[in-house]
């Protein structure tokens, strides 16, 4: 089975968007460079950033994002982002009506279902949960391998928390890789068990 990994762009005061949804200057670092990051060169990011992101990117094979991501995205019109094979939507209210059923997209109640369906997917692959309340329970759970963040130089204040609600404590190995890109820092922790 391929490695769970809970991701996201972040504040440096541990916030994914703020309180209205929006993640202001967090994504800055998505359009700072001069190396487009996909094919549709709309994303440019710095060298250091290409190398790291890109190489993170066509690791995955599964996402895992809450019910909130799904809506607010509109489903990414029935197509996964960035290539990604398969999105597993974690929620307890079935697909919205017309929703495409052939559409790469699963939908299941409880993170641990989630992850059992999306490894079971990804084969060897990686399984990336989404930053955020679904992201923070699944490291609760104990089914998080490995933390990597975008840190941006914002301080949001308030708002959306890369862990979501949870309350107890959870030991991080490292950090093992420390990027400095433009205008993002690019980390990844492993969790300690």
């Amino acid at each position: 089975m391929g490695k769970v990994v809970l991701y996201g762009s972040v504040s440096v005061d541990g916030f994914i968007a703020d309180e209205k949804d929006q993640p202001g200057p967090l994504f800055d670092w998505l359009s700072n460079g001069d190396v487009p990051l996909d094919a549709s060169g709309a994303l440019k990011v710095s060298q250091a950033s290409y190398d790291y992101t890109r190489s993170y990117w066509d690791q995955i094979g599964v996402t895992i994002a809450g019910r909130h991501v799904f809506d607010i995205t509109s489903g990414w019109d029935g197509k996964p982002p960035s290539g990604i094979d398969h999105v597993i939507v974690v929620t307890h209210r079935p697909p919205p009506a017309g929703w495409d059923d052939a559409a790469p997209f699963h939908f299941v109640n409880g993170v641990e279902a989630a992850v059992a369906r999306a490894q079971a997917l990804a084969g060897e692959r990686l399984v990336e949960v989404a930053a955020g309340d679904v992201g923070g329970q699944a490291l609760a759970a104990g089914l998080v391998d490995e933390v990597r963040m975008d840190v941006a130089p914002v301080v949001l204040g308030s708002g959306k928390r890369y862990f979501g609600a949870v309350k107890a404590q959870h030991l991080l190995e490292g950090p093992d890789v420390v990027i400095q890109g433009n205008r993002v820092l690019h980390l990844r922790y492993r969790v300690r068990r």
